[in-house]
């Protein structure tokens, strides 16, 4: 392993080195190339500092203590600052075997944020707005920017289905393992008897590809467009610039609405399907270690869940990690950084799990 963070290192230096070169500055294309390269490398270079800190610091506290071995107080310090470094020094390891994980490639990317309601009727599109209140909300505490880019309202004021952009920093990285089925405990409001309901959500996080990555045949594709409407179907304008897209060879279909000018939907339907696409290919290049999109959201059935939000009880619960919090409150205010750490850290772990058996 320090082998390996060695010839990172080495590399490290040898970029930063370039970065001060007259010539490199004056070609924006590979300045931008070598910075990019560069900053990829930077944490692991900094955790490989701070592990050869440590491990300075534990080798000269253990000098110390076979200095001071017969003076009592003196020992039982030197001990105690062993003890915290010799933890601090684990972890600092296992962070940096972490790091070197292969990357997923779509780590880096933007993402589209899919919340359709499922098993629940009218309180299933209540609770889908609440949940994309969530994110947009976790969105913004991250300095990320949001864009709907399409929305189905229903009756009663909340989501039918709801797909938008969600552009920053790392977001797929975060992000991605939010998909799956949100399941919901609560008494709605039409309730008159105060009984508690069950609903439930499916979320899907599809990563952005570029437009170059997935290249769509005009051949393959029919474009339909229609007059856009308002819940209820209500009419929102009498031309015809709703579009509806089809792509033939898969059978996808992307609609989109929310803008007055057809052009501006198609752009905003072909995103969508471009990541639609993009994840199929995904599905297909690594179908070992990766769910295909339907085992991902599940039939939106209140069964297929990977969390629960009780709201009687104000308690969320994360299915796959066994972690309760009771704060859903504050939760819901798109304060989940708590767990979305812990999921990064559990599948992490099993990743390094996996990389130790193979």
């Amino acid at each position: 392993m320090f082998e390996k963070v060695a010839s990172i290192e080495e590399k490290y230096n040898e970029l930063t080195n370039l970065l001060s070169d007259p010539s490199v500055i004056g070609d924006p294309t590979r300045y931008h190339k070598f910075a990019k390269a560069h900053s990829e490398l930077r944490e692991v270079v900094g955790k490989y500092h701070d592990y050869r800190s440590l491990k300075k610091a534990l080798e000269d506290t253990r000098q110390v203590l076979d200095e001071v071995k017969d003076d009592l107080e003196m020992r039982k310090l030197a001990e105690g600052e062993l003890r915290s470094l010799e933890g601090q020094l684990a972890r600092c390891e296992e962070e940096l075997k972490v790091l070197l994980l292969p990357r997923d490639p779509n780590d880096e990317r933007n993402v589209l944020l899919e919340i359709r309601a499922g098993t629940g009727g009218a309180e299933a599109s209540l609770f889908a707005q609440e949940v994309f209140r969530m994110y947009c909300r976790f969105a913004e505490r991250q300095g990320w920017r949001v864009e709907v880019i399409s929305a189905h309202p229903s009756e009663v004021g909340g989501l039918k289905e709801v797909i938008a952009s969600i552009e920053g920093e790392r977001v797929y990285s975060k992000l991605k393992y939010e998909s799956g089925v949100h399941r919901v405990q609560r008494v709605p409001e039409t309730e008159a008897s105060g009984r508690i309901h069950t609903s439930a959500v499916t979320v899907a996080v599809l990563p952005e590809p570029d437009e170059v990555e997935v290249a769509i045949d005009p051949r393959e594709i029919r474009v339909d467009t229609f007059c856009s409407s308002g819940p209820g179907g209500q009419s929102v304008n009498t031309t015809y610039s709703a579009v509806r897209i089809t792509h033939l060879p898969t059978g996808l279909v992307v609609s989109c609405q929310d803008e007055k000018s057809q052009i501006k939907n198609r752009a905003k339907a072909l995103r969508v399907l471009r990541s639609r696409l993009y994840d199929l290919a995904l599905q297909e290049q690594q179908r070992e270690i990766a769910q295909t999109r339907r085992q991902q959201v599940g039939s939106g059935d209140r069964s297929e869940k990977i969390r629960t939000y009780n709201f009687p009880q104000n308690r969320l619960t994360d299915h796959r990690i066994g972690m309760t919090l009771h704060r859903l409150d504050q939760l819901m205010k798109g304060e989940i950084d708590e767990i979305i750490d812990a999921l990064v850290t559990h599948f992490q772990a099993e990743r390094l799990k996996n990389e130790a058996i193979a």
